[in-house]
Order: structure tokens, then sequence, then C-alpha cells
């Protein structure tokens, strides 16, 4: 017999937590041209019409032969360099292919949407509203968001941590998912140094 919760033996969440409604903002994207500051921020490039390819790093934009281009970099290697302080190559890209995350609290969970509730708009990126860890089928890898406990009242909440594994039973019998920073998620595949994780409560994390 398994040693997981089913069905009715499962905790309500949303009590433990002390508020059904708390979540965290999600992520709005907006062009680079309407951001001032754009070094280390998260980026997505792409074409209106084709698509979009996130998982980058920007730095400040340059102007060339009059044109204006954002240095875009991959997320790993935007951590390697920051941490190594070493120089890297950046590829220049036009300044209107490229949009920026932005944490907005417009952007809220969208809940259960039928396949024609959640058609998007190819003209820009699409926003990214936050999901329950509970409520997504596969999260090793992915960002997450650590809410603070129902006792911290002053604590914020949590970016910049990814998942590494899925969800499961603890010692204490609690419904858990490890995570890492995200600096360390990227390490251990530059240098093979596994990541320090922390153990937290599903209840208190949410899918970026």
């Amino acid at each position: 017999m398994s040693d997981f919760p089913i069905g009715d033996d499962l905790p309500d969440w949303d009590l433990i937590a002390g508020d059904a409604d708390r979540a965290p903002a999600g992520i709005e994207l907006v062009p680079a041209s309407t951001v001032r500051d754009l070094r280390g921020r998260r980026a997505v490039v792409g074409l209106p019409g084709l698509g979009w390819r996130g998982d980058l790093r920007v730095d400040d934009a340059v102007v060339q032969a009059s044109r204006t281009y954002v240095p875009v970099l991959p997320e790993q290697e935007w951590y390697r360099a920051e941490a190594e302080q070493t120089e890297v190559f950046a590829p220049l890209v036009p300044l209107e292919r490229v949009w920026v995350e932005r944490i907005s609290p417009a952007i809220v969970p969208s809940g259960d949407i039928e396949l024609v509730g959640r058609l998007v708009s190819l003209d820009a990126p699409p926003s990214r509203p936050p999901r329950r860890v509970k409520d997504v089928h596969s999260i090793t890898g992915v960002r997450v968001v650590r809410l603070p406990g129902p006792d911290n009242k002053t604590g914020k909440d949590q970016r910049d941590l990814r998942a590494v594994t899925e969800p499961y039973n603890s010692a204490e019998g609690d419904i858990c998912v490890k995570v890492c920073t995200e600096l360390d998620w990227y390490r251990w595949a530059w240098s093979g140094q596994a990541p320090k994780t922390l153990e937290v409560p599903i209840h208190l994390l949410w899918v970026e």
C-alpha cells in the first residue's frame, strides 16, 4: 500500500496556507525599448507571427551604424559569466525584437481554462500567470516562487529558484518539493557541482 495520502486524506492546503487567495504576482513581457536599465533582465526574443525564445538574459543596449541592439545571452552563460567574472560573447539582437520580463500584480492565476480560452495573439509574447505547483504535472527544472509561511507576516516571495524534484512525501508526512537557487541550478550543469537544496511544502510553491 502506498504511503502517500489519497483522495479525502489530502490536506486542505489552502487552509494550511492561511489565505486561499494568496498568489505571487505573475510575469508580463514588455518591449525592451520601454525599459531604461536592461542589464541582467530576463528576456524573450522573437518576431510577431513567428515565435518566441526565452530563458535569456540581456545587457544594456548598444548603438551600431545608427541602429540599436541588445546583447542577449542564454541564462546559463549569463550566470556563469557573473559567477566567474569572465567575458563572454553576446549576440546582438535588434531592439525591436526583444521583450523583457516584469513582475506584475495584474497578472493573476487564470484557473481552469479550456483550449479556446488559452488562445493568444502572435503580436507579442504572452504573459505568464502563476500556477500552483500542485496543479502542474511536471515541474523538475521549472522556475518556482516560494511564498512565506502563514506565520511569517513580513516575509517576501522568493524568486530565482528552480525545482529539482517532483512532489514527494517527506519524512514528516508533508508533500514537498526540493528547490535550489537558479545560480546553483546552472552551476550544476557547467561544473557538475550538486546544488544545495531546500525542502519546501508544496502549498508554498507556485510555478512562475
